[in-house]
């Protein structure tokens, strides 16, 4: 009934996929040089809250908002104009 749909994924040349493979490994030399310039209780306090961060669940979707309401609230200088109603008319004498 329903076709599966067709996944176009980029193709990229052997030295880019070198490129980041030399890449990965130099950041995780990086990162191991560091922690290990850090005191070992910091590391220790470090590498806990990583985890910590790691094992959370993915947050989930914002609260739904009341009908009517913009997406995103207009930039500043930019708020739509008030309505005929709305504008103070000008007293007549």
């Amino acid at each position: 009934m329903g076709r599966a749909k067709e996944v176009y994924l980029a193709k990229h040349s052997k030295y880019e996929k070198e490129r980041r493979v030399a890449e990965s490994e130099r950041v995780r030399q990086i990162e191991s040089a560091w922690l290990g310039s850090l005191p070992t209780a910091t590391a220790k306090a470090f590498t806990a809250a990583v985890e910590a961060a790691r094992s959370r669940p993915p947050a989930g979707p914002p609260p739904n908002m009341p009908p009517g309401t913009a997406p995103r609230p207009p930039r500043p200088g930019h708020e739509p104009r008030p309505s005929k109603e709305e504008r103070t008319r000008r007293p007549r004498d």
